[in-house]
């Protein structure tokens, strides 16, 4: 393993009622302003919304209200936020919602104590803030893992990129399953295979001999595929559902990346692709991995041929190393169909004419999870997903 510090910021309520517990608890030492952030509504559908305002009217909070936030966040709502927070003097931002809502809160809290442009600060000079508001997350919708971390996806609309920023850790989330059960079956299966690809995209770095991280790792795969399979059987059981939200944070709470340099070029691939077509996430992942996986096995044949058979339970009897690392993307590719995700762009609605030329050549380029892929090849992805 590689060397490594580690200290986590975020304080996980996990369970039944944690949201009550942790908005009196942790927001007593803050101001009283407080900006509820949002998405479309349905918390209001649901009763959460009611339930939320009344946990922080009970604190004694004055609060500013930033909904609408849409999926893959716009730089343009952040800089709206930002200003709600500016103009209302807000002390506390609680993201309530999936990780767009979690995402664009991030970097409201930076971007409110920032003079500048965050956007300019983090690519132009290559700044990150240090001074930021601090947030709080209520998850209703699971799978980015977005409440664990500091990074977030914004599409940037003018410069026709979705790209990630770095903003504020979350000094708590709140992860109760009860919250994420109106969530439609569709969303659930995208978020769930969102946290595999999170995980695949940590197992392919390297180093890549035996390790502890990677051991961790094929456990929370194992649990999310047959969680997925369970969710279809069973979409109303809450310990299945609590069995996935725990695996999404997992997948970014820093734990399986302990001593691991981590890829996530499929995710690069993936947000860009998102800036041209406004695709679902999740989905655009699993038409992507299974290609992407074929052109580079090759080049680490070995931990492919361990993710075949300690994740998808491939016997290597009478297979080369090779033969078994193929059969395991193969079994991926298998289980994506299976659980009815899409296998293609066009299944997306995402055709031919889309300029797949300016997606590669515009897509953040990473150390590649077994070799460093070229803008070439990865058009070469696309062209193959369609």
């Amino acid at each position: 393993m590689n060397d490594f510090v580690y200290e986590y910021p975020v304080k996980v309520y996990f369970g039944a009622g944690s949201a009550s517990k942790a908005i009196s608890e942790e927001l007593a030492q803050y101001g009283p302003n407080v900006l509820l952030a949002y998405g479309g509504g349905s918390i209001r559908k649901t009763g959460i919304y009611d339930e939320i305002t009344g946990l922080l009217r009970a604190a004694g909070k004055n609060i500013t209200e930033f909904s609408g936030i849409m999926s893959n966040p716009t730089y343009a709502k952040v800089q709206e936020g930002a200003e709600l927070a500016r103009k209302n003097h807000i002390d506390f931002i609680l993201a309530v919602g999936g990780g767009s809502v979690i995402d664009c809160c991030k970097i409201v809290a930076a971007q409110a104590r920032m003079e500048g442009d965050i956007w300019e600060a983090q690519y132009g000079r290559g700044e990150i803030p240090e001074q930021m508001l601090p947030t709080g997350a209520v998850v209703t919708a699971f799978g980015t893992g977005a409440e664990m971390n500091n990074g977030a996806v914004i599409t940037n609309e003018e410069r026709l990129m979705k790209a990630p920023l770095a903003g504020a850790y979350h000094s708590f989330a709140v992860l109760d399953p009860e919250y994420t059960m109106s969530m439609p079956e569709k969303q659930v299966i995208s978020g769930a295979f969102d946290t595999l690809s999170h995980c695949m995209e940590t197992y392919f770095g390297t180093p890549r001999e035996d390790n502890v991280s990677d051991e961790i790792n094929e456990a929370i795969m194992r649990n999310v595929i047959r969680n997925i399979r369970r969710t279809l059987k069973e979409p109303g059981n809450e310990h299945i559902r609590s069995e996935l939200i725990w695996d999404a944070a997992m997948a970014e709470n820093g734990i399986l990346k302990l001593g691991k340099t981590t890829d996530f070029q499929c995710h690069m691939l993936e947000h860009q692709l998102g800036a041209y077509t406004n695709c679902n996430h999740g989905q655009g992942l699993a038409v992507i991995h299974p290609v992407l996986y074929r052109h580079i096995c090759k080049d680490a044949p070995e931990q492919f041929a361990r993710f075949a058979e300690n994740v998808f339970r491939i016997d290597p009897e009478g297979k080369t190393v090779e033969e078994t690392a193929r059969a395991g993307i193969e079994a991926l590719a298998d289980f994506i169909r299976e659980i009815g995700l899409p296998g293609s762009f066009r299944e997306m609605n995402i055709g031919a004419d889309t300029d797949f030329r300016a997606v590669a050549d515009t897509t953040m380029l990473t150390g590649g999870c077994c070799r460093r892929l070229t803008a070439d090849e990865l058009y070469e992805i696309l062209r193959e997903c369609i």
